[in-house]
């Protein structure tokens, strides 16, 4: 009984989406309260589907440790915001969809998880110290793949965008085959740093990993089915309406930063800042060098080029975002300051889409 009434989660989304395709139709044709109200309660479901998800995989990945920990949790949440991207990329065409998803994700990742928990974590403890070459490694890597993804596609030219394409998702596959490896074996010290107190992931009944395996692989079918709904209604609820195009995009990286903030606060209060570290710029890399590949390669599949190149507002955003963490995360020590900086650009980011900017 205490194993199903942790799944309630699950089983109401299953409600849900028997609602929303028995709504539907109703909710786009009547519009207005309706349909925002269902839009909402879909929302809710998918993000409540997506904490199981995480909950899950933080089971599996203490049960087999490292490397396949890792690559666990960092398939969970990814595995999320590519299914949504995917069946939204579905609906009314939309070339920014990816490009706008991975920025915000960066945003929400670093500038809001590692804000907010530098924030809560220096208000408690004062300065909380981390593993310096961690963020060294993870800042390292996210300029180059940030740089291949996002910033050479603006000088490509048209007629040979799947040639360079076609490099892309070999390079960034590569850099997180060569991380992942180098994270959990060669370098695996460096995203360390003391005696690990985690205890997310509860697991007193000892069920099967089997059990977990197929509780994930059917929740994110479960997110797929939800999304379906939600790209209708979306489409319908942005139709012709001055709302910001990039509200899609910026739910898509809520989502799948849902379970990633609540771990990281978790994590700041109890003086454990080398998590919130590698929550923060961990689930940054990992957005970028498992999401962009499946983007191009349905761009590829497709044929038709998806937008990736950022807009100079993004990539104004980014440089801020990237010369403060670079500064702020060069010494070993976190605090409230350090964290205000942060939620500061956050704050911006959310100011710039409501303005409909990004």
């Amino acid at each position: 009984m205490k194993y199903l009434k942790a799944e309630l989660p699950i089983a109401v989304a299953l409600l849900v989406l028997a609602l929303g395709f028995a709504l539907e139709h109703s909710a786009v044709n009547h519009g207005g309260a309706t349909l925002w109200g269902l839009l909402l309660v879909i929302l809710a479901a998918i993000i409540g589907v997506a904490f199981r998800i995480a909950h899950h995989a933080e089971v599996l990945a203490m049960r087999l440790g490292e490397p396949y920990g890792t690559l666990i949790l960092t398939l969970a949440a990814v595995s999320v915001e590519v299914v949504i991207l995917v069946v939204l990329l579905t609906g009314e065409p939309n070339p920014t969809l990816a490009r706008d998803t991975v920025f915000s994700a960066v945003m929400f990742d670093i500038n809001g998880i590692l804000g907010l928990a530098a924030i809560v974590g220096g208000l408690k403890h004062g300065q909380a110290r981390y593993n310096i070459s961690s963020a060294n490694s993870f800042i390292s890597m996210l300029l180059v793949a940030i740089g291949i993804g996002m910033f050479v596609p603006d000088f490509v030219p048209g007629e040979q965008w799947k040639l360079y394409s076609v490099f892309s998702i070999a390079m960034m596959a590569l850099m997180y085959m060569a991380f992942l490896r180098l994270q959990t074996v060669e370098h695996r010290t460096f995203f360390e740093y003391s005696r690990s107190t985690d205890e997310e992931a509860h697991d007193e009944s000892h069920s099967p990993n089997a059990l977990h395996v197929g509780m994930m692989v059917g929740a994110i079918v479960l997110v797929g089915l939800l999304s379906e709904v939600l790209s209708v209604l979306l489409d319908a609820g942005l139709s012709g309406s001055s709302l910001p195009k990039a509200i899609p995009a910026v739910l898509v990286a809520l989502i799948s930063a849902s379970p990633e903030i609540l771990t990281a606060l978790k994590a700041a209060q109890q003086d454990r800042m080398q998590t919130t570290v590698n929550i923060a710029l961990g689930a940054s890399l990992a957005t970028v060098l498992l999401t962009l590949p499946v983007i191009e390669a349905i761009a590829l599949f497709s044929g038709e080029r998806i937008v990736m190149a950022l807009t100079p507002v993004q990539a104004g955003m980014l440089l801020l975002t990237f010369l403060t963490v670079m500064n702020n995360l060069h010494d070993g020590e976190t605090n409230a300051i350090e964290g205000i900086s942060h939620f500061a650009l956050f704050a911006a980011f959310i100011a710039l889409v409501a303005m409909g900017m990004i």
